[in-house]
């Protein structure tokens, strides 16, 4: 398992490009990797099953908390091979997950920029977004997250990009999951 510093960042398509483009000159380009992603939101968690089909692999993930509450993730997460994704998807349905499943495609493409992995993406949901990271081991003390955070935010301020903050991290995603639900009702109901 491993602790996951995560922070994200909403902007236009104009800085979405400016901030590519000064990746590419300034970072290190890790390419392309497009994912169609079944998220599971529960309660107090994040379950996802992920197919990376930029590069032909799978995995599923369970994130011990939800965009919104904190920074940090605690991760669990394990190879499947891409032909699974659909049983996968299959499973947690049948396990009861089925009514908090939602299903988005990112484009995406990955960089490094002083010691942060930054994965600047499009989705429907959010639009033009960036996601910067520190990846820790799981045994990390409480100063080496600060300081991973510390270098997230160092890194994104240099970046000229403006981090949300948890309440507008918590806000994005509680409308974005009242929407869904509103959605699904409504889909629902054109069935019957």
């Amino acid at each position: 398992m491993a602790v996951e510093i995560e922070m994200r960042a909403r902007f236009g398509k104009d800085a979405h490009d400016a901030l590519v483009e000064r990746l590419v000159r300034e970072g290190e380009d890790l390419g392309q990797d497009n994912k169609l992603i079944h998220f599971f939101d529960l309660p107090d968690k994040l379950l996802k099953v992920t197919d990376n089909q930029s590069v032909g692999t799978a995995k599923i993930t369970l994130k011990d908390s939800k965009i919104g509450q904190g920074a940090v993730f605690s991760e669990t997460e394990f190879p499947i091979a891409q032909k699974d994704v659909p049983a996968a998807v299959q499973l947690f349905g049948m396990l009861g997950f089925e009514d908090t499943r939602h299903e988005a495609f990112n484009f995406r493409r990955n960089f490094r920029f002083k010691d942060v992995e930054i994965a600047v993406k499009w989705s429907e949901a959010w639009g033009y977004h960036a996601e910067f990271e520190v990846v820790l081991p799981d045994a990390a003390s409480d100063a080496e997250k600060a300081e991973a955070a510390a270098t997230i935010t160092d890194a994104a301020a240099e970046l000229g990009v403006t981090l949300m903050s948890e309440e507008e991290l918590a806000a994005f995603t509680a409308a974005f999951e009242a929407a869904e639900a509103e959605r699904k009702a409504a889909q629902s109901a054109e069935i019957r």
